[in-house]
């Protein structure tokens, strides 16, 4: 028979059990646009290329010193010159976490004989890629794919590019500037069949990319009203970050945030780099320096 005493002690347990844990969140750092050169500022823009080796092993050691899973640049590792990539990728072999690379524009500012360098030099085996981590689906694009910069001059993607650009002007588009890119078809096919692979895994997708999409701006893909659409029409893509707007900046569409990434390379001795946090309900974004810290809620999927 089962004692007054008895039943008590076991409701204490059972309402002093520990409750299920929660999945350990996806944490993994951001840094965008350090474009380093060996060269004097451009106090009108405000860019200060040299200054960011040092800013970049602060914020290595920032990062070494917490629990990530990688750490992506999202672009413009280098302002200019291919021997750039010697003074500042040692820096990123200091990170004790794996490291991930965005092709911005700048990192084709190098000489012609030097432009099918950039990708191994960055340890790179392609262009676009994706990867997992924790059941999400990281898809990495490359703006620069139909680009003034990256195609060599004969290249049918340069041609192209002329196109666009060309098309956008006539249009009056504020982002009809000869340093934004786009996508070329093979690209465009290509995460396409990523997006639903990834949808029917049942996998939640996070897109990083060098320019921007979202909100309208002068550093906008140009073709970032055909991109916003793709995205749209999966409902696992959960944000968009990327680089290239120095100032930054922030939209959300379609239960998609779009989070511009403040650059490293601005202002003399201020930094800028982030921290985030995936959990099931929300980004936790954790800004240092000139970037803001958010909060982002999530779409059930």
């Amino acid at each position: 028979m089962l004692s007054r005493r008895s039943v008590l002690a076991g409701s204490a347990a059972l309402f002093t059990a520990p409750a299920r844990a929660e999945p350990r969140p996806l944490r993994f750092g951001v840094i965008a646009d350090p474009q380093y050169a060996d060269a004097p500022p451009n106090t009108a823009m405000g860019r200060y290329y040299a200054e960011s080796l040092g800013k970049l092993a602060a914020a290595v050691e920032v990062l070494n010193a917490q629990d990530l899973r990688f750490v992506v640049t999202l672009g413009d590792v280098i302002d200019r010159d291919f021997a750039s990539f010697d003074r500042i990728l040692p820096i990123y072999r200091t990170l004790r976490h794996e490291t991930r690379f965005v092709l911005g524009n700048h990192d084709f500012e190098v000489g012609a004989q030097d432009l099918d360098r950039v990708v191994g030099r960055l340890g790179m085996t392609g262009t676009y890629y994706d990867f997992a981590v924790a059941g999400l689906r990281f898809v990495v694009l490359d703006g620069n794919d139909v680009s003034l910069f990256a195609p060599p001059q004969g290249d049918p993607r340069w041609q192209l590019a002329q196109d666009r650009l060309a098309r956008a002007k006539a249009a009056d588009l504020p982002n009809a500037k000869p340093w934004n890119g786009s996508f070329g078809p093979a690209q465009v096919a290509w995460l396409e069949r990523t997006l639903a692979a990834a949808q029917a895994a049942g996998e939640r997708v996070v897109v990083l990319n060098h320019y921007p999409v979202l909100p309208e701006n002068p550093h906008n893909q140009w073709d970032s009203g055909e991109v916003v659409a793709l995205l749209a029409r999966f409902p696992n893509v959960v944000a968009y970050f990327n680089g290239h707007n120095h100032a930054g900046n922030y939209g959300q569409a379609h239960g998609i945030h779009f989070v511009n990434f403040r650059g490293m390379v601005d202002t003399p001795d201020t930094s800028a780099f982030a921290v985030v946090e995936i959990l099931t309900d929300r980004i936790d974004i954790r800004g240092y320096g000139r970037e803001p810290s958010r909060s982002l809620p999530l779409r059930a999927v």
